[in-house]
């Protein structure tokens, strides 16, 4: 289980549950209120606020709270403002992870994201500690009961993708973010469907973790960070096999 595919997987799942579903669709309005304060309440014209209402339709967030996500953005229901932040750090093992979100209260935010790291055996590190150990990628997930793995590894390579790779149930497909839009369109018109379509952060090189103990505490630190109301993507450079993950979930 790799990290990046692990987590971009996770959100929508959660999305499924009640239980979570009111906290992922509060982290999406901020995404596409920031995105249509930045580039204006159009989709078509701006490709930050259609990531972000993609987002919101996988997590089925009903039409008319996009809608009014994207009004306060532009102003027509009262300013509403976030900050972005980004926080890097170590989790037991030596796990590199990194988090971006979005705050109205830097001052606030700043301790609490502090205070997981340490409580979990982790340690908030300092501005650029792990970013150079990511790169922003397109990444798309298919089931590997939904297609042939020649026949998806033909129409990736020939839509854009510059990296395939099977892990557990899944196909990875990575590309530059410019060919991102090129790749999920050749999906869709084959009616492929997709787990997880997005731009996210992927690691250059992952960390195994082999022991029941520290899987745990990885994914323990992880899932908090996930519920933290004010971050929006965790990412990590872990890899954790599927019989570990097991045993973490017995």
């Amino acid at each position: 289980m790799s990290g990046h595919s692990h987590w971009a997987g996770i959100k929508y799942k959660k999305a499924a549950n009640d239980a979570k579903r009111g906290r992922i669709w509060s982290k999406i309005a901020r995404s596409i209120i920031v995105a249509a304060k930045t580039g204006g309440g159009d989709p078509a014209q701006n490709l930050t606020l259609r990531y972000a209402i993609d987002k919101a339709k996988a997590a089925n967030m009903p039409k008319d709270t996009i809608a009014k996500a994207i009004k306060k953005g532009t102003g027509q229901l009262g300013a509403v403002s976030y900050e972005d932040v980004l926080y890097e750090g170590y989790a037991p093992g030596g796990i590199a992870i990194m988090m971006d979100g979005l705050t109205d209260n830097r001052n606030r935010t700043g301790p609490e994201i502090k205070k997981i790291f340490e409580k979990r055996g982790g340690s908030l590190g300092a501005s650029g500690c792990v970013s150079w150990m990511f790169t922003k990628k397109g990444l798309i997930t298919v089931r590997t009961d939904a297609i042939e793995e020649n026949d998806l590894l033909e129409i990736a390579l020939s839509a854009g993708a510059d990296d395939m790779e099977k892990v557990a149930d899944i196909y990875e497909l990575t590309c530059d973010p410019a060919a991102y839009e090129q790749l999920k369109k050749a999906l869709a018109e084959r009616e492929i469907p997709t787990e997880v379509a997005e731009i996210s952060m992927v690691p250059q090189n992952t960390v195994p973790v082999n022991d029941v103990d520290t899987a745990k505490k990885v994914l323990g630190l992880m899932e908090e960070f996930e519920d933290h109301e004010d971050i929006q993507n965790v990412y990590a450079n872990f890899d954790i096999p599927d019989e570990i993950v097991k045993q973490v979930e017995e």
